[in-house]
């Protein structure tokens, strides 16, 4: 099982910013991803919706044999993490409770501001876990739902309705002195440059992924899953002929649309990619 692929799922292309992680810090890993491109954005959809979206989409990637789920979307973590660790056997980890412990160890001041999907933010998990980690820290949450379709669209780091959009979500922390900003969803991250700009450098910025990697190999340890070969994840090719990645990417929609946006965010080309459409879950 050491040498089985894990398993990460997200509403879209956000959850690249934890593969780009686990790439990084678990090279030895061999991943399966699994984008819903079709379906994306979770975070206006119904608690019931998610956990139905994330059950399926778990079973999908056990049937290509993941020894582990990595729920890379803050939405699904916050309404469904639970609920699959009911469900299923194997082992899953959230983004969640990893990207809150981050920020109550960096901040200075105890005050933390949290910015996601409607859904991540209106179930308070982030500020429940904060408050369980240190009782004395003031939480402030802000849903930011424009983001995830900008940056599933492209309109990142240099585009001005994104700076826009940025400020008029972000100009109620100014004045509530926070030092540590969450980036509650997994799409945030690519937007990091232009948030900086806004929030201000004084403010630190917590990415999830960095904490949910860091669990994810104590957790593959733990239960004598994890793969310590080098370069186990590498495409090559032996005696002029091709052999396919052990990395394989999923999705439910615009397949080569997704090819184009990971190539510019991991750090080796994603070579296999495959459209497979939500009706294979009904």
């Amino acid at each position: 099982m050491d040498n089985a692929p894990i398993g990460v799922f997200d509403s879209g292309v956000g959850g690249l910013t934890v593969v780009r992680e686990i790439m990084e810090q678990l090279p030895g890993e061999a991943l399966i991803y699994f984008g819903d491109t079709a379906r994306v954005p979770y975070g206006n959809k119904s608690e019931e919706t998610v956990v139905r979206y994330s059950a399926q989409i778990i079973k999908f990637l056990l049937s290509k044999g993941a020894k582990t789920i990595v729920i890379a979307c803050n939405t699904a973590s916050a309404v469904a993490l639970e609920k699959m660790k009911e469900m299923f056997e194997v082992p899953i980890i959230g983004v969640v409770k990893p990207g809150a412990k981050a920020a109550a160890e960096v901040t200075k001041n105890g005050k933390i501001g949290v910015i996601g999907t409607e859904a991540t933010i209106r179930s308070g998990i982030y500020n429940d876990f904060l408050r369980k980690t240190d009782p004395h820290v003031t939480v402030y949450g802000k849903a930011c739902p424009l983001f995830v379709p900008l940056v599933e669209e492209g309109w990142l780091e240099e585009d001005t309705i994104t700076e826009q959009v940025a400020r008029r979500y972000l100009a109620g922390f100014c004045g509530q002195e926070i030092d540590t900003l969450v980036l509650g969803c997994t799409h945030y991250p690519l937007l990091r440059s232009v948030i900086q700009k806004v929030v201000g450098d004084k403010v630190r910025l917590v990415n999830p992924a960095v904490e949910t990697t860091r669990e994810l190999k104590y957790l593959l340890e733990e239960n004598h899953l994890l793969n310590e070969s080098a370069g186990a994840g590498e495409s090559y090719a032996a005696a002029g002929k091709e052999v396919l990645p052990r990395h394989e990417f999923f999705v439910s929609d615009r397949a080569e649309k997704f090819k184009q946006f990971a190539a510019g965010i991991l750090p080796s080309v994603v070579l296999r990619q495959e459209n497979i459409g939500v009706e294979i879950f009904e």
